[in-house]
């Protein structure tokens, strides 16, 4: 049996909870926020007396600390050693947990900065770090049948890479299902790299755009998870296929007891990231002809069975929109809709 096989098999085993279990029961740790949520305030240039910028890690840890998020998932790129310790004496200040945001290297001349981070990230307190190995989204990138293939070959031959110094230094790398892979090449591609610092970082909603059950993608990533962006979802009809959006926790389509469930039944100690990302709801076309050379081999049933769901869980008021608010109204809804999902997270134990 592969490493990675027997890790997973023998944790399931020795946990065996009952089904009967809440959530709540297995939650210790009050959930944390990414700082993607923050979409709009993270780094911004506009002056605002209510709303005023997070211009780095520090500022962001003591507004989240402020709100009762329990960590924060941050990225970490060309940190200084004192700013390192900073943030560490912050997290322990404030007895917040910390993951790190990092990106993966694609030749070897980049590996000595991705370890530097690593160290930042360690010196930090952070023990798991988060990584995509696409920044955008498969089906906006690629255009011609094969270039998905290739990207799969680049992303394991980067994860490949980065594998020794994850052992080297004791820190577990989270890939996140981020509208690139599809479950089931995700969990294929850990069991070739077979690895115990390789996982998943588990997003709730993401895989929803590339034709998958959201329920069916939990089941499938949690047992490889060390990490998650919990979120909710809301979907509607558009005439090119369906509108994608995060709202608010306990008010999008998601079944987020039963999601939260499944991630501590696999893993009683895995940190419940909040993404909420304000946006105006993304388009997936995926009845149009652009939408599918990435997405060679995926059956006609999964575009079948998530067109019935988008119209059966479809939103019953329409999806903001807020590219025409002013910024003020923008900071707002967002902090809105952040705050709102802490206040429901505790339903749920987090």
């Amino acid at each position: 049996m592969k490493r990675l096989e027997f890790i997973q098999k023998s944790a399931l085993a020795s946990l065996a909870i009952p089904e009967l279990l809440s959530a709540k029961s297995f939650a210790s740790q009050k959930m944390g926020l990414v700082v993607h949520s923050y979409a709009a305030r993270f780094g911004s240039k506009i002056e605002s007396q209510k709303y005023p910028a997070f211009n780095n890690a520090l500022d962001l840890m003591e507004h989240c600390h402020e709100i009762g998020a329990g960590g924060v998932q941050v990225v970490i790129k060309d940190w200084a050693a004192d700013f390192s310790k900073k943030v560490r004496d912050k997290r322990e200040k404030f007895g917040m947990y910390l993951e790190g945001s990092i990106q993966l290297p694609k030749t070897l001349d980049a590996l000595p900065a991705f370890e530097k981070d690593i160290l930042s990230a360690k010196e930090a307190g952070a023990n798991i770090v988060r990584t995509v190995s696409l920044g955008g989204r498969r089906y906006e990138v690629f255009h011609k049948n094969g270039e998905y293939q290739v990207f799969q070959k680049k992303a394991l031959d980067s994860l490949m890479l980065v594998e020794p110094i994850l052992r080297k230094h004791k820190m577990k790398l989270g890939v996140e299902n981020h509208k690139d892979w599809r479950a089931i090449e995700l969990v294929a591609a850990l069991k070739r790299l077979d690895s115990e610092w390789l996982g998943v970082t588990l997003d709730f909603g993401n895989s929803i755009a590339l034709l998958e059950n959201p329920m069916d993608v939990v089941e499938k990533l949690a047992p490889y998870s060390f990490s998650t962006h919990i979120k909710d979802m809301a979907l509607a009809e558009y005439e090119n296929g369906f509108l994608l959006a995060e709202v608010p926790m306990g008010t999008g389509m998601l079944d987020l007891p039963k999601m939260v469930a499944i991630c501590l039944k696999h893993n009683p100690n895995i940190k419940f990231n909040l993404e909420m990302i304000t946006r105006d709801p993304l388009e997936i076309p995926c009845i149009t002809t652009d939408y599918w050379p990435s997405m060679e081999g995926v059956p006609a049933v999964d575009l079948a069975n998530t067109l019935k769901l988008v119209k059966n869980k479809k939103a019953k008021d329409p999806i903001m929109k807020i590219s025409t608010l002013s910024t003020d109204q923008k900071f707002e809804i967002e902090e809105k809709n952040i705050v709102d999902s802490f206040v429901f997270a505790k339903s749920l134990g987090l």
